[in-house]
């Protein structure tokens, strides 16, 4: 057994100038490990996605963003030579463990490659797993996913649920559950008045956000459907990228003849624009059909804003139902419940005192915690 303490990691998968919530979450990891003492830099992609491949319109921040730690941008997805290249440089710095972020089986080739060849000289891995089954299955999936489980030491995922599915795959290899941290990137609240200024939102009204990338699984048809049950004065707002055929949802606005009530941002919101969605919003909604945990979840905390979710995957491990919001099945009309007692009973100002509590259990501290001990529990047995 060995007594060595962690001081020096690679994150291995996307950063900034990619974009999204893995992206996201990865800076704050690497800007907590190093805040906590461990030397730390990210290893990320030059490509992550073919373009044929990415439903959206581009895979790049378009704002300038400073970190204080090193992101190297070497991976390229479908270029094995890259892959290469990108085990020479992790080497070549010599970190005692690498932290892979596996979200997808598609990335499990690239990133299953660089791990195996870093474990055969020494380096620890731990995968930091978002999903293991994805949201939407595609043939093969389930032998990437068996051979990325393959390619590392140990794991740590962020939902039971995971936790279940990668047990699925293996019976020896430790498995352990954190929650998802709160982001601290996006800034603080403003005021309404602001918020409605900047997004040109009529401050007469009270709004209710559906904030992210939209898919058929994050159900916001659902959401859609629930506002014809919900009083005439709280409005929706929808901010995020269409990652599908946004016509149907205009369909479902026009058919239920709410035009007038749901405000669509189309597009990926800007990390510094984030405050005014979230400040202008009474409440966050993420009616999905199915998830392991929710990045979204973690942003609602960051700004004291209470949740209803649906009663899937690891929603309701993160909210507390009647504390921090409502959980709720995937009813429309359940989900039009929850948003009407929400504002008959006045649980604005409960619930966010509610939610302000709640997050303090979803601080960094466990996370680098967690990866430590991770860490020591793999070292010992080499």
């Amino acid at each position: 057994m060995t007594n060595n303490s962690l001081n020096s990691v690679v994150i291995l998968g996307p950063a900034y100038p990619l974009r999204g919530g893995i992206a996201n979450l990865n800076e704050a990891l690497c800007d907590n490990l190093i805040k906590s003492g461990i030397n730390s830099e990210v290893v990320s992609f030059s490509l992550q996605y073919p373009s044929f491949l990415f439903p959206g319109t581009t895979q790049y921040e378009t704002s300038v963003i400073k970190h204080p730690f090193k992101i190297t941008p070497l991976l390229n997805s479908v270029n094995p030579l890259t892959w290469i290249k990108a085990v020479r440089y992790i080497k070549k710095i010599n970190p005692q463990l690498v932290i892979v972020r596996y979200w997808l089986p598609f990335m499990a080739p690239c990133l299953g490659y660089v791990a195996r060849k870093l474990r055969k000289h020494h380096v620890k891995v731990i995968a930091i797993t978002d999903n293991v089954i994805p949201h939407e299955n595609r043939i093969g999936d389930k032998s990437l996913t068996k051979y990325f489980i393959g390619s590392c030491d140990a794991f740590i995922v962020m939902s039971e649920k995971v936790k279940q599915d990668i047990e699925k795959y293996t019976k020896t290899k430790p498995v352990q559950f954190t929650p998802h941290p709160v982001y601290n990137i996006f800034g603080e609240s403003v005021a309404f008045d602001t918020a409605c200024e900047e997004l040109n939102l009529d401050k007469g009204k009270k709004y209710i956000l559906f904030f992210g990338f939209i898919r058929h699984y994050k159900g916001l048809d659902l959401l859609i459907e629930a506002m014809q049950y919900v009083d005439d004065s709280v409005h929706l707002l929808v901010a995020g990228e269409f990652y599908e055929d946004k016509k149907p949802y205009d369909d479902l606005i026009h058919k239920l003849q709410l035009e007038s009530r749901v405000h669509i941002a189309d597009g990926y919101i800007p990390k510094e624009k984030v405050k005014y969605y979230f400040s202008a919003a009474d409440m966050v909604v993420q009616p999905y059909r199915e998830a392991t945990q929710s990045g979204v979840t973690q942003i609602a905390y960051s700004f004291n804003k209470p949740m209803i979710v649906t009663n899937v995957g690891g929603l309701p491990e993160i909210v507390t139902d009647g504390v921090s919001g409502f959980v709720t099945d995937t009813q429309p009309q359940s989900i039009a419940n929850a948003i009407n007692t929400f504002y008959t009973n006045n649980l604005k100002e409960k619930m966010e005192a509610g939610a302000a509590r709640e997050k303090n259990k979803f601080g960094w501290a466990k996370m680098i915690s967690k990866i430590t001990e991770m860490f020591h529990t793999i070292d010992s047995k080499k």
